[in-house]
């Protein structure tokens, strides 16, 4: 099984994941960072939803858990 590619690093108090890092490349990225990528297309196994009017990082759904994010 491989490893996930992103990793929530930092939630807010709320729950909100607030920080990322990409286990593949080494990156690191905020919510807003993320979101866009994911919006460029870099990031084919995720998307956004608009939750409570925040655009928030969404891992696609499939019958894998090893690409949720968490």
């Amino acid at each position: 099984m491989g490893r996930k590619r992103v990793t929530v690093t930092q939630e807010s108090n709320t729950g909100r994941n607030q920080e990322f890092h990409d286990n593949y490349s080494g990156a690191n990225m905020n919510r807003n960072q993320f979101v866009k990528e994911i919006n460029s297309g870099n990031y084919d196994n995720y998307h956004t939803r608009n939750i409570n009017g925040v655009e928030t990082p969404i891992s696609n759904p499939d019958s894998t858990i090893n690409n949720n994010l968490g």
